[in-house]
């Protein structure tokens, strides 16, 4: 099963415009969003096209289509405009190979991992900073933001396809990080 994953949309419209067009174009069957949708939160600047609403709007094209968590800055009053579930910690996607722990990584992350098994992949944002790697027995996964990126990095998104997880720049899908499934 094909994902993409975003990450801290934080209501950049045009981020918004960049992950639809790319979700449409890649294949996947669900779009996975990390928290942090409407909202930029009171540590961030404004990001560009900031527009929350016209964000929410455009996400419900798709709503039957999105797996979402929510982020930290995510509210109940942003659900009110959803039509998606936004307001869950954690959610969990068993596939026949293994288990994903979708969170946004303010509650569980690498620093406070959930309960997960050799081989499972936790994924989470928060950070804005694109992660694709194999840790301890676990695969660590982070799209980065698609709208404020940090850590010197460009706005990114993810996919994990068959056997792997990338990272990829949301301008030019350039793979930025990426990590091989065990056969």
């Amino acid at each position: 099963m094909k994902l993409m994953f975003a990450s801290d949309i934080h209501g950049s419209l045009p981020a918004t415009e960049s992950v639809l067009s790319l979700f449409a174009q890649s294949g996947a069957k669900y779009l996975v969003i990390l928290g942090d949708v409407l909202n930029h939160g009171p540590r961030n600047a404004l990001p560009e096209g900031y527009a929350p609403a016209q964000v929410a709007e455009r996400l419900n094209t798709v709503a039957d289509r999105i797996i979402a968590v929510r982020g930290n800055c995510d509210s109940e009053v942003d659900q009110m405009l959803l039509h998606f579930p936004l307001t869950a910690p954690w959610q969990q996607v068993v596939t026949e190979a293994r288990r994903l722990f979708l969170t946004h990584g303010h509650l569980f992350g690498p620093d406070n991992l959930p309960a997960l098994t050799a081989g499972d992949v936790l994924i989470y944002g928060h950070t804005h900073i694109p992660v694709a790697a194999f840790k301890g027995d676990i695969f660590h996964f982070n799209p980065g933001s698609v709208s404020i990126p940090k850590g010197g990095f460009e706005a990114s998104y993810g996919l994990m396809d068959e056997n792997k997880l990338q990272v990829l720049a949301l301008n030019d899908q350039r793979v930025i990080a990426e990590v091989t499934f065990n056969p």
